[in-house]
């Protein structure tokens, strides 16, 4: 399993979380969240980036969808928080 750190990209309009450019948590052996900064992890975001995540900590081979991946978006449309996606070392 790979750690995977997500890292605020960009937040349009208003983030009720809080979140800014630049504010990440990690996620360790597909497992644990370690929080980053801020210390928090928002209610709305992370259900709908859990099933990305654990699927993107996993080994695949190369030609496997997640590995396209990039990005993720929050559920909220209106005021849209981007999260990066990096495979980092432990």
């Amino acid at each position: 399993m790979s750690n995977v750190k997500v890292t605020v990209k960009s937040v349009k309009g208003y983030c009720s979380a809080g979140y800014k450019v630049g504010d990440y948590f990690l996620l360790r052996d597909g497992v644990v969240i370690e929080p980053g900064k801020p210390a928090g992890l928002c209610v709305f975001a992370l259900p709908a980036l859990i099933p990305y995540l654990t699927a993107y900590c996993r080994e695949t081979p190369p030609e496997d969808w997640i590995n396209d991946k990039k990005e993720l978006q929050c559920p909220d449309n209106d005021n849209a928080v981007v999260f990066g996606l990096e495979r980092v070392d432990s």
